[in-house]
């Protein structure tokens, strides 16, 4: 049976410069230079050794090093020899260090590179690239007869569960990839309380699998084939109802169970429709949620499981369904958790802003990796081709057929999701990139980086009347805004939050008025670094989150949606830290998701409204005091103290504009 060693303590980091330094994984060397603004971040090779003596092994097993994310190129050596090579980024691979490794004292150096180059994506984005063995390195030790660990990254199972029978029954397709035909497997089925379940096997066929593996290697596995009846199911119906089973199966031999492997599945289908948006279980379900980046101040990419939990707590508080995993495979850590708390996930590969003809086959690579790692997740309803592909492109003809190929591979690969891409502002709703996937989202920012707000009404008619059969999503939009800028008088460009709550008040509505989209994703939930950029008066940030950088602040916006679409009750006061005022006369906002919100002014009850979302008050502040305001709604309550100021104050003032709100194009 597999046995698994975390491998990340004790390691030796060298850059350029020769020192080295000790450290433990995960790690990256950007996570400094890689916020602080300049486009200057360190975009180089470097090494990582460390010494360590193999596990105690059987005479019927082997060893593989397993990582789980170094960005972007890597080789690898042990005693000296290369005994793997991989390009990209994001994804898992493993190598079989058996015929290398020794008892004692084995020499493992892992050379990392995020140079620039014109073969491995991404290279032109507006985010960071950081550098380093970012992810977990594991050792795994295993029986020479096992589930395959030699194809793109995956377990070497596949199970695919589909409702039936008007959502009562459901049937389980799996697939099993092992390295050797003698043994048997054994197959068993558990609700969430860990019962065994009855299952009718329904197919079984077994064959050989001849396929190619990294850099065209050929690659055999002995295939098997199953098909099985449940009865009287749960759904995995989204945050409602995230319903998982859990599937056991072993590989015996002569009684002896020689591997096992534990997959998770939930069963549901779903579909899209151009005119009522999308379907989980045969019912309407508008997604609506976020885009998310994994990067964190003073840590880069390099986080723990413990970040990325409060990353979930915070996209489940604010009520989301969806999230876009922009714009590279995330961790399998974040998918397990999107699966358990229901949310609907697109999942994408990093070809992004630039089409390069040498980095057609990396695009491929990356892709098999995505779909062979996530198959099993019911969290993952579609497959992401591209991203703004058409910024800088210049060979128009070699980028669509290379989105022709990955198309195809997608529905190859896997016939059950959809496929889709992300549009950029200035390209046409006419362009052929845009009618290759299934179904296509747009990244726009009308109002923001154009004045308009009404322009996003105006797009959306306008597409939708030219294709009234093809399922539109906007799969980014936002405004940048500083939870220590504001404004009386908000405007498009001063990096406000109280712009960017109006600016997201316009959308939440507008989605309203447009409800056939597909899905629609916030640009972004969490502020995330792009050290080209300097804007904000902060240098290599970008500032779109609905949370900061550090996850430490809630801006307003954030409690503006969590009065969309949360069912949590609570009432939020905004801009309630723009406390000194010049005005004797303000306006006051509460966010909210309930129906009744009572103001209060220094404990006396002002004016009770109804209604939904948003309410407005007016009052008037008193001269040389602060003054003190409760929202109120039930049992909930949020308190702001406001003054007003005879002096104005530029405390909450844009200072350095930067680039002046510019795109980082």
């Amino acid at each position: 049976m597999q046995k698994r060693y975390k491998f990340n303590k004790d390691w030796s980091f060298e850059l350029e410069n020769g020192n080295s330094q000790h450290i433990d994984l995960p790690h990256t060397w950007n996570n400094i230079d890689g916020q602080d603004g300049g486009d200057d971040y360190r975009r180089t090779e470097a090494k990582y050794t460390k010494v360590f003596d193999c596990p105690q092994m059987g005479e019927d097993e082997e060893i593989y090093l397993e990582f789980d994310g170094v960005n972007s190129e890597c080789n690898v050596f042990l005693n000296h020899l290369l005994v793997f090579a991989h390009t990209g980024g994001y994804s898992t691979f493993r190598v079989n260090i058996s015929q290398v490794v020794r008892e004692k004292n084995n020499e493992l150096e892992v050379v990392v590179s995020n140079q620039r180059n014109d073969r491995v994506y991404p290279q032109k984005a507006d985010f960071t690239f950081y550098g380093g063995i970012y992810r977990d390195v594991n050792l795994l030790v295993v029986n020479k007869k096992r589930f395959d660990l030699d194809y793109f990254g995956g377990v070497g199972i596949k199970i695919e569960a589909t409702p039936k029978d008007d959502y009562t029954n459901a049937t389980v397709h799996m697939e099993t990839f092992r390295n050797v035909e003698e043994g048997n497997l054994q197959i068993e089925f558990l609700d969430m309380d860990g019962n065994v379940l009855a299952a009718e096997l329904k197919k079984n066929e077994k064959r050989w699998n001849h396929s190619k593996n990294y850099e065209g290697e050929a690659h055999d596995a002995f295939f098997e084939e199953f098909e099985f009846q449940l009865r009287n199911i749960h759904l995995w119906e989204g945050v409602k109802n995230p319903y998982l089973y859990k599937c056991v199966v072993t590989l015996t031999e002569n009684g002896n169970a020689l591997d096992q492997k534990e997959i998770r599945f939930g069963i549901r289908d779903f579909s899209y429709d151009a005119k009522k948006g999308f379907f989980l279980n045969g019912k309407s379900y508008p997604l609506r949620g976020v885009s998310r980046h994994q990067d964190r101040k003073g840590v880069g990419n390099a986080i723990t499981e413990e970040m990325h939990r409060e990353d979930m707590d915070l996209i489940c508080e604010v009520g989301a369904n969806t999230i876009r995993l922009a714009h590279y495979q995330h961790s399998q850590f974040f998918y397990d958790l999107c699966d358990e708390k229901g949310m609907v996930v697109w999942a994408e590969i990093p070809y992004i802003s630039e089409h390069m003809e040498n980095g057609r086959q990396n695009t491929i690579l990356q892709m098999k990796e995505l779909i062979v790692q996530n198959f099993n997740h019911p969290s993952i309803v579609c497959w992401g081709v591209s991203n703004e592909i058409t910024i800088s492109t210049k060979n128009k003809k070699d980028m669509l057929d290379n989105h022709h190929v990955l198309n195809d591979l997608c529905h190859k690969m896997d016939k059950t999701r959809f496929t889709t891409l992300a549009c950029y502002a200035m390209c046409s709703p006419f362009h052929p990139v845009a009618h290759i996937t299934d179904t296509v989202s747009w990244n726009l920012y009308l109002g923001w980086y154009v004045p308009g707000l009404f322009l996003n009404d105006l797009w959306m008619r306008v597409f939708h009347f030219f294709y009234p059969n093809r399922s539109l999503g906007y799969s980014e939009y936002g405004c940048e805004g500083m939870p220590n800028l504001h404004s009386n008088r908000p405007r498009r460009g001063d990096h406000s939050e109280e712009y960017q709550a109006k600016y997201h008040e316009y959308m939440l509505r507008c989605f309203e008025r447009n409800p056939y989209l597909w899905a629609t994703h916030v640009w972004n939930m969490f502020d995330f670094a792009a050290d080209a950029r300097n804007q904000g008066g902060e240098p290599g940030m970008n500032h779109k989150g609905l949370v900061t950088f550090d996850r430490k602040t809630k801006k307003d916006s954030f409690y503006l949606y969590k009065a969309w679409w949360s069912d949590d009750p609570f009432v939020h006061i905004a801009s309630k830290r723009f406390i000194q005022r010049t005005q004797k006369k303000i306006q006051i906002k509460v966010y909210s998701n309930l129906k009744k919100v009572s103001l209060y002014q220094d404990g006396k009850l002002l004016e009770t409204k109804e209604g939904s979302h948003v309410f407005e008050f007016t009052a008037t502040l008193q001269d040389g005091k602060t003054n003190e305001f409760a929202a109120v709604s039930g049992n909930e309550e949020d308190k702001a103290l406001f003054k007003y100021t005879t002096h104005p104050t530029e405390i909450y003032a844009l200072k350095d504009v930067g680039d002046k709100g510019a795109n980082w194009t």
